[in-house]
């Protein structure tokens, strides 16, 4: 199962004079990564590597380290710490002493597994939509299972009877979820699925 990160988080270490800060963060889309490595890019450092993944898409980038030796190790790092949505910025104010090839390697990959160890996770879970109708007189307490479900509640509107919600829950939930609902609002309660 995939994971993400709760919150940014971040990892400081020093590799022969060399210093490296590694930034994660979860991101939801190519846009809020890329606003996230430009916010935190740091100009007067030697070297603004990064790499993100959010669903099929990933990028990465040397900025100016020999080829194949910052970006492809920290996407590899981020696919190795089964993590997704998820962005990794990696600065590095050079010390003089040069690290190699497989060095440069260790240390970019290195520094972004250990920051996305370091960050609180949680597990992405691949929701459905849903909707249902509830009378005023049922809405508390189907409120009230909406976290038995996992489910999100993600719109709901009011009209003159009671609310409808739309929900997005996981799959292996749905149908425990539609008994339930059927069973708390006594028949007049029904989940339609949303394509």
């Amino acid at each position: 199962m995939p994971f993400t990160l709760r919150a940014p988080s971040e990892h400081r270490e020093e590799i022969r004079k060399s210093r490296f800060l590694a930034l994660a963060a979860p991101i939801a889309s190519a846009e809020q990564a890329q606003s996230f490595i430009e916010a935190h890019s740091d100009r007067s450092a030697s070297h603004n590597c990064w790499a993100w993944k959010c669903g099929n898409q990933y990028r990465f980038n040397d900025d100016g380290e020999p080829g194949g030796t910052a970006g492809r190790p920290m996407l590899a790092a981020i696919e190795g710490q089964d993590c997704d949505q998820v962005a990794v910025l990696v600065i590095r104010w050079y010390g003089g002493i040069p690290l190699g090839t497989g060095g440069l390697a260790r240390a970019y990959g290195g520094s972004a597994a250990k920051c996305l160890q370091a960050g609180e996770r949680v597990a992405l879970v691949q929701r459905m939509q849903a909707r249902c109708h509830v009378p005023f007189a049922d809405l508390a307490r189907v409120k009230a299972r909406l976290d038995d479900w996992q489910a999100l509640l993600e719109e709901e509107t009011f009209d003159a009877n009671g609310a409808l919600l739309r929900l997005a829950l996981p799959a292996d939930q749905l149908e425990t979820a539609t008994h339930q609902l059927a069973d708390l609002g006594r028949g007049r309660i029904r989940l339609q699925r949303l394509v």
